[in-house]
């Protein structure tokens, strides 16, 4: 399933992109502009978050006051499945 959503990158400019869950609430990533970035979560509560680079980090989801979701500065806002 994929769905056009909006993306933000650490406060900067809101843009297109494209949310594509493999797994519901399991393995999803954002592919914004030629950036993609790959979630996982171990159905536990943790939630990793790898780059293009190779670099993986633990991140945790929060709702801002403008209705997006965000893993630590990487946001994203509009229609999306929660689970």
């Amino acid at each position: 399933m994929s769905l056009p959503l909006e993306c933000q990158l650490h406060q900067g400019q809101w843009q297109p992109c494209t949310l594509t869950i493999e797994q519901i609430g399991e393995h999803w990533w954002l592919q914004i502009g030629r950036q993609r970035l790959v979630f996982r979560s171990n159905g536990r509560g943790s939630i990793t978050l790898s780059d293009g680079a190779g670099a993986t980090r633990t991140v945790q989801p929060v709702w801002t006051a403008q209705q997006a979701l965000c893993w630590d500065g990487v946001c994203t806002k509009g229609e999306f499945p929660l689970d």
